[in-house]
């Protein structure tokens, strides 16, 4: 089968279009096809090998599986001994990070991440979902009107969703993104835009009692600043150098009421079966920028390790 693989980490310019073998789904697997891989901040994260923890996952000197690719829409293809989930021909969804492997015709994936696709969604729109609207579905939580609500990294597919779910919850929302995003996220419904490179909004003097960080860089003491009493803060993703500062450093905050921390995502098939719904239901839509062939994932992992995606983009084997 054709596949993009990497031999090392590095950026998009080790990766290489191949011929591999087409892999055997094991016990509690299942193979598939692929239709559509949506393209994720974490498909840059362990092709460079950075932060750390994608080595600590993804192998500590060189990648331990050779496929990126986790948002995996396919139809079955072939069951693993003693699957009774799926049927041959199911057209499945799912986020498998810890393993991957969608960047290419076939894949082995856990039936414990895969979802059956309601017949609404097409398979592209279905990519989009289980890894970029889980973070979005689990970001905005508990958000009421009236909520000042800020989203650093308003731009990307996670990004775009919180914002719409913010937006119908009823919350004030700033987005932050680069400048080239701005105008495009008015459009989208956002209240305020702040261009980072123009200014922090931590040191912006204004105050939120939500904030969702796609990117963390910032430390405890200048997340606090922008905090209103009784605000939340959690990180989607960083370097550890910055995600180990807020986790432990957050704690003495907590005594002025005001909560630090990273973002809990409870993956697995029942948020991809709830994230589906709300598409179903138009309360969630994501923003694909474009559809590629596989040979444009160098490029298309390039973008989104730069920041220049508006949404999704979404490889079609």
């Amino acid at each position: 089968m054709k596949a993009i693989i990497q031999d090392r980490y590095g950026g998009p310019e080790h990766l290489q279009l191949a011929d591999i073998p087409v892999p055997e789904p094991a016990k509690s697997q299942i193979r598939v096809k692929v239709l559509a891989c949506a393209v994720n901040l974490s498909d840059w994260e362990y092709l460079i090998g950075s932060p750390l923890y994608a080595r600590l996952v993804g192998g500590l000197t060189k990648p331990k599986h050779q496929v990126l690719g986790s948002d995996i829409v396919g139809v079955v293809d072939k069951l693993g001994p003693n699957v009774t989930d799926f049927q041959i021909g199911d057209r499945v969804m799912g986020d498998v990070v810890m393993h991957r492997g969608g960047f290419a015709q076939y894949a082995c994936v856990s039936v414990a991440e895969m979802a059956k696709v309601p017949d609404q969604l097409c398979n592209e729109v279905a990519a989009c979902l289980p890894q970029a609207g889980g973070i979005a579905v689990a970001g905005t939580e508990g958000l009421k009107p009236g909520d000042a609500f800020l989203i650093n990294g308003a731009g990307g597919g996670s990004g775009t969703m919180a914002l719409q779910l913010a937006k119908a919850a009823g919350a004030h929302v700033t987005a932050v993104d680069n400048a080239s995003k701005i105008e495009w996220l008015k459009s989208l419904g956002a209240d305020e835009v702040i261009d980072y490179r123009e200014q922090d909004f931590a040191s912006s003097g204004q105050q939120w009692n939500r904030i969702l960080d796609m990117v963390a860089t910032r430390g405890p003491g200048n997340i606090a600043q922008a905090m209103s009493n009784g605000g939340v803060y959690r990180a989607v993703g960083g370097n550890v150098s910055a995600l180990l500062p807020l986790v432990f450093g957050g704690l003495r905050f907590r005594f002025q009421n005001k909560s630090i921390g990273m973002l809990i995502v409870p993956s697995g098939r029942n948020l991809t079966e709830r994230v589906a719904q709300m598409a179903v239901e138009g309360k969630l839509t994501p923003h694909l920028e474009a559809t590629l062939p596989l040979s444009s994932v160098p490029e298309a992992l390039r973008r989104t390790g730069l920041g220049d995606v508006k949404g999704k983009l979404v490889i079609r084997p």
